[in-house]
């Protein structure tokens, strides 16, 4: 898994990120291929090879792969069975079988898009677990945020020029596509970029879709980001961008043909619906860290007349997985380093002979050197302002306020053990203030304190942002990379003309595995001796609509 706390991964992803952001701004990739594909038909597969009507169709949606090699290779290891027996939570077995479409919903790599991470997280694994298996089939990808951070150069390569990945065709030309299914059902992604909107090409685009979809027919949504969920996170910042986006394709261009809206963005399973039928899915869970699925109390539904139907895992699942953030230093030691190295810098920084001094006299000292030197001063002003940048959105007016008590928690920190270390070093040392062994000695220990105090005292901070707040949730669970919890939907256009929607969980994923013993079999399979992995299993009851 990425380890998103490392400081050299933020770093270049933040980078990227900026840089993406401004350049997609100036120069929309969606424009160019606009004009480069001026007149694009939605691919039709309400007819078989022969041309003759499709009485059914399986299909199976898999969002925001490409991360851990063992989360990912878990869910493409299971879409790729030619038949796949599920069980629900009440025991009973579902027999499906394998899409013949399959669409990437969003995020097919991490932590950004190039074409050597595309080949090694995503290509690889599908690759491998499709040996042996089913004839693959037909594949569809709508872009996420991660999919632009190189400005969508490697997934148009990928996905967007006829090419067969791990043995799947694509087909579409743009970064958005229509696919006509049997029995009048509709299938449409769309391309939010970075700014989560909608170009007018695109919407020209669906506009001439909307002409060809009947009175009667049905239609899947698939977006990149799920608004419904921003919204009900962000409750009290009202209505976005992104969700107004989603108005306009629903009410103006499609209307309430809508049947289904399914997205990822968000690493974790959770299902909205009203009483009418229609349904709100988010299932991100094709292989990245996982997503709190519990929010506070306080915070309201915002989904009008759309209630929560199921999550996975539970909110109580989810609240207690959160907890593991007091342990942080053990899921990210590169930011235990960075820690350690920017308190025995601070200590440095404000160095003053503290080694006698009783705690409050020690603290004068410091508060003294401070105040009466720039570079000390500058120091202390640049942490609470970076905590203040980062504390989330979600906390309103308050942020600086909790973005200030954060960095004093740390500054305080800092000056505890840097307060003990020159005591313990006193004891052991009988050398003169400012001597080399003193400093060495001072800034080992200094080190370790801050290698374990820094990375908790975080750990302390997104625990509580995230139960109380409930902000920071996508920082307090992408710092544990927590890789189990896997799901992925599975499909089926009935003769009947209903849909027929199979959420697939993977509890834990196999930590260990083996080589296919032949051809016939995946590359690797799951070593029975990790006797703590789970077989994919229904999430919940099948859901028809």
């Amino acid at each position: 898994m990425v380890s998103w706390l490392d400081p050299l991964i933020l770093a270049k992803t933040g980078v990227r990120a900026v840089i993406s952001a401004t350049i997609g701004k100036q120069a929309d990739r969606r424009l160019l291929d606009a004009l480069a594909a001026p007149k694009v038909e939605p691919c039709d597969f309400s007819v078989d090879a022969a041309g003759l009507p499709r009485r059914e169709l399986w299909l199976d949606y898999v969002s925001d792969l490409g991360d851990g090699w063992d989360s990912t290779y878990a869910v493409a290891l299971a879409v790729s069975q030619p038949t796949l027996i599920l069980r629900d939570e009440t025991g009973a077995a579902h027999e499906t079988q394998g899409g013949e479409v399959l669409v990437f919903g969003g995020d097919e790599v991490y932590p950004a898009a190039s074409v050597k991470a595309y080949e090694e997280k995503t290509v690889q694994p599908w690759s491998s677990a499709m040996r042996g298996q089913r004839p693959p089939a037909h594949l569809f990808a709508v872009p996420g945020n991660h999919d632009w951070y190189d400005g969508l150069v490697s997934f148009m390569r990928l996905f967007c020029q006829g090419r067969s990945l791990a043995g799947w065709q694509t087909h579409q030309h743009r970064s958005y596509f229509a696919v006509k299914l049997p029995q009048g059902w509709w299938l449409l992604g769309t391309d939010m970029q970075l700014e989560s909107d909608i170009d007018q090409p695109q919407v020209c685009y669906f506009q001439e879709i909307a002409k060809q979809i009947g009175d009667k027919d049905r239609i899947i949504l698939c977006l990149a980001e799920p608004a419904w969920l921003g919204a009900q996170v962000h409750a009290s910042m009202g209505r976005s961008y992104l969700e107004n986006n989603l108005d306009f394709l629903e009410d103006q261009v499609l209307g309430k043909k809508i049947s289904v809206f399914l997205a990822g963005d968000l690493h974790h399973y959770r299902r909205h619906a009203n009483d009418e039928g229609r349904q709100k899915i988010t299932a991100g869970g094709g292989g990245a860290f996982l997503h709190p699925t519990h929010l506070p109390r306080r915070h309201p539904p915002a989904l009008e007349d759309f209630t929560v139907r199921k999550s996975f895992p539970s909110a109580e699942e989810s609240r207690r997985l959160s907890w593991r953030n007091l342990w942080l230093v053990s899921h990210n030691p590169r930011f235990g380093i960075l820690m350690g190295l920017i308190y025995t810098l601070l200590a440095w920084a404000l160095a003053v002979n503290i080694g006698t001094a009783r705690l409050p006299n020690a603290l004068e000292n410091v508060m003294a050197m401070a105040l009466s030197t720039p570079g000390s001063a500058l120091v202390c002003l640049a942490i609470i302002l970076g905590l203040i940048a980062f504390a989330d959105r979600s906390f309103g007016r308050g942020r600086w306020l909790v973005g200030l008590v954060h960095s004093l928690a740390h500054l305080g920190a800092a000056f505890l053990i840097a307060w003990g270390a020159s005591h313990l070093v006193d004891r052991l040392l009988d050398v003169p203030f400012r001597s080399p062994q003193r400093d060495l000695l001072s800034a080992v220990l200094i080190f370790a304190g801050g290698f374990l105090a820094g990375p908790s005292i975080m750990g302390l901070y997104l625990l509580l942002s995230l139960n109380v707040f409930g902000a920071h949730a996508n920082e307090a669970f992408s710092s544990l990379a927590i890789p189990d919890w896997k799901n992925f939907l599975r499909l089926h256009i009935a003769p009947d003309g209903r849909l027929w929607i199979y959420p697939v969980g993977i509890r834990r994923v196999p930590r260990a595995w083996k080589p296919g013993e032949t051809v016939r079999e995946p590359e690797w399979v799951a070593d029975p001796r990790d006797q703590k992995a789970t077989p994919p299993a229904l999430i919940e009851p099948p859901i028809v609509v």
